[in-house]
């Protein structure tokens, strides 16, 4: 790390801006909605449910669809896709007796494609 990125972390003066704090403290979530935010985020720390999640952003699959797409066991699909619905990320629809997953909602794919996006900027 250069010199002025080291500078440009700490500020050089010493001054509390009491009205800016007052209103960001306002706006501050209360802690338990931070923690709920902070751990539906460690679910998309797993590569596997991502890779989960990619599929499903593009269609309505079965496990057996799921674990072959990503050449993976049912058995370790079902195991994500638990985790998954236990965050109502994905849900399940039964047509006999299959199982046909997809994405819960659209703020479940705005997140994905906001993610894709903000890694794929300088590309």
């Amino acid at each position: 790390m250069t010199k002025r990125a080291e500078a440009a972390e700490v500020c050089e003066i010493h001054k509390i801006h009491k009205e800016l704090l007052r209103s960001v403290s306002e706006a501050m979530p209360e802690d338990e909605r931070l923690y709920e935010l902070a751990e539906l985020f460690k679910i998309f720390g797993d590569q596997t449910r991502i890779r989960i999640l990619c599929v499903l952003f593009e269609a309505e699959v079965c496990v057996c669809d799921i674990a072959e797409a990503l050449n993976m066991t049912q058995s370790a699909i079902s195991h994500q896709l638990r985790i998954l619905k236990t965050n109502r990320l994905i849900k399940g629809r039964r047509e006999g007796k299959q199982i046909f997953y997809s994405l819960d909602d659209e703020h479940v794919r705005s997140i994905i494609g906001a993610g894709m996006a903000h890694i794929c900027e300088d590309d």
